[in-house]
């Protein structure tokens, strides 16, 4: 078989499964998220107790919360602000006295700075890695930090998007939900579950899972090699399932244990995409209109379907003599995938805040390169990390409509909200936020000789992997061009504060904005109102996402990968 007819293969069999739990897993999670009025007293049963499931109420003893009762806007973000700062201080802590823990495997503790920017990584969903896994990390910190933040931090993500859904299901109210009970749901019931099968088919697909410190192994020249183990195929599950992108070696998904096959490769995309893909329906369900959701799907399947053709396209036309023999710019790529599947694999990692990878994409071509930064640069809204996603293509709607409003000079509206000044203020300003931390942040280490003495390219390649670290981490990606030598005093700091600006800032205007909406009433739909469920809905909001959003970043590009791929 061609490699263009494996990769369409490829593409169809995801493009089916991806289909087949749309809508199962979408009404799984508007489940889980329903705020239904506690069950009385007499028609509670062990398991589920007012609502709750049995370990959801021990968590909620735990923390010390009531779960029945509903919080204002101010009071969920603090909530999701405390529970976050908690989750820092506890993975800094724990890197910093590994040598004195269990299955430690010898390893030092982790150096002050790059404990300071993993622990804002993990907990922010970026998962930007300055450090070599497997020779850094021990299996109890792999376990009971990294991994364990890979659930917490999607959970957060899930939580402001369904409150933010709230905001505009609901009418004349001030309560979004209850953080914790959104929090530890999206754990118990969405991800712990499919992680735990995702885990299984990855064992059975050859992901290796142990608690051994590794293996001397004699090669066939006699040489002596170590081949390290340890639990990667739980972290491996929940890595991709959560859109976090952390890999347990420094190769990340292209080592043979945590990549082990082509099939198994495509079904870590698939993995990433599951629940991303399914919000949508979620969304559809919990504001009463499906035809919402699905031209949410439209716009998310439209940008990322136009994504891989370009990538595809970008790395199977590489200029050359020697790539053209080779049929495809194969450096950087594991040769048991192959261009297309390479290419799926960057442009869902890139669409996504996951950040895993299964090839170098510092060695794409240019205009490849220039694609899968420019995948983050569009919010990763197609589909998304796993509930960012979802409320930043919900923000941009926003945008959309009021952009519409002004063509016909009627006053914007969305699913029956009013969108007035205060609005749109925050709309406005959850766009600017993230461009603003990667330009300043790249506009700072560009200036500095601490920041310039780490790239191991100048021109504009050297250029293109600052740009790249700082938007993969405003973003909260995690993936990198590998000419960047991160793991220094300044982008520990730099990234790190990119990192935890980039999450929490948009955070609390999707807030801000959801209990806005929630305090309003519903407008009679009219025949003025502007159709959100029709196609020239769908392609004014994927103009609005290109437009507003990716032109934004136009003349930085033209100094980096433009300006390489024309010289």
């Amino acid at each position: 078989m061609s490699a263009a007819a494996a990769g369409w293969l490829q593409v169809g069999l995801l493009v089916l499964a991806l289909a087949l739990v749309h809508r199962p897993l979408g009404d799984a999670m508007a489940r889980a998220f329903s705020t239904d009025p506690p069950l009385p007293p007499k028609a509670r049963s062990r398991r589920n107790s007012g609502g709750h499931w049995r370990v959801e109420r021990l968590v909620y003893r735990a923390v010390g919360v009531d779960a029945d009762a509903e919080q204002r806007w101010p009071t969920y973000l603090r909530s999701v602000l405390a529970f976050s700062l908690v989750s820092v201080l506890f993975l800094y802590l724990l890197q910093r006295v590994q040598q004195w823990l269990p299955l430690g495997n010898g390893m030092p503790a982790v150096e002050q700075g790059s404990s300071w920017n993993t622990a804002v990584s993990f907990v922010t969903n970026t998962n930007w890695q300055g450090y070599a896994g497997e020779s850094t990390m021990g299996h109890l910190v792999q376990m009971a930090g990294l991994a364990v933040q890979n659930f917490l931090s999607a959970a957060v993500g899930l939580a402001v998007a369904v409150a933010l859904v709230r905001g505009f299901a609901r009418t004349r109210t001030d309560r979004l939900g209850n953080a914790w009970v959104d929090i530890t749901r999206a754990v118990t019931r969405i991800l712990l579950p499919l992680s735990v099968l995702a885990a299984v088919v990855l064992v059975l697909g050859g992901v290796v899972q142990n608690l051994g410190s590794g293996t001397e192994a004699t090669t066939l020249s006699g040489a002596t090699q170590f081949l390290p183990g340890g639990p990667v195929a739980s972290q491996e599950a929940i890595k991709q399932l959560g859109t976090n992108g952390g890999g347990f070696f420094n190769a990340n998904s292209a080592h043979p244990f945590e990549g082990p096959s082509a099939w198994i490769s495509l079904f870590e995309v698939f993995l990433m995409l599951a629940v991303p893909f399914s919000l949508p329906r979620t969304f559809g369900r919990l504001v009463g209109d499906r035809r919402q959701g699905y031209a949410i799907l439209g716009v998310m399947a439209t940008l990322a379907s136009a994504s891989l053709a370009l990538t595809s396209w970008a790395q199977a036309r590489a200029g050359g003599a020697a790539l053209q023999l080779a049929g495809a710019a194969t450096e950087g790529q594991e040769v048991r995938f192959g261009g297309p599947l390479s290419a799926l694999f960057g442009t869902a990692t890139t669409l996504t805040s996951t950040g895993a990878v299964n090839s170098l994409h510092d060695s794409y071509t240019p205009a490849g390169g220039l694609l899968t930064m420019f995948d983050m640069m569009l919010g990763e809204v197609a589909p998304g990390g796993v509930g960012s996603g979802l409320y930043g293509m919900l923000v941009l709607a926003v945008i959309a409509v009021f952009v519409a409003g002004l063509m016909v000079g009627r006053t914007p509206e969305y699913l029956g909200k009013k969108l007035g000044r205060r609005e749109m203020t925050l709309a406005s300003l959850y766009v600017l936020a993230t461009p603003a931390i990667v330009l300043v942040g790249t506009a700072v280490a560009m200036s500095v000789d601490a920041g310039r003495s780490s790239m191991l390219n100048d021109g504009p390649h050297g250029l293109s992997e600052v740009l790249y670290a700082f938007t993969s981490a405003a973003n909260n990606n995690g993936s990198a061009f590998a000419g960047l030598s991160a793991d220094t005093p300044f982008y520990n700091v730099a990234l790190g504060l990119a990192m935890a600006f980039g999450r929490f800032l948009p955070i609390v205007f999707v807030l801000a904005l959801a209990g806005r909406l929630a305090a309003q009433g519903r407008t009679p739909v009219t025949a003025g109102t502007l159709p959100t469920h029709r196609p020239l809905f769908v392609g004014l909001l994927a103009a609005v996402v290109l437009v507003v959003v990716g032109l934004t970043y136009f003349p930085v590009l033209s100094l980096g990968p433009l300006a390489e791929g024309l010289s």
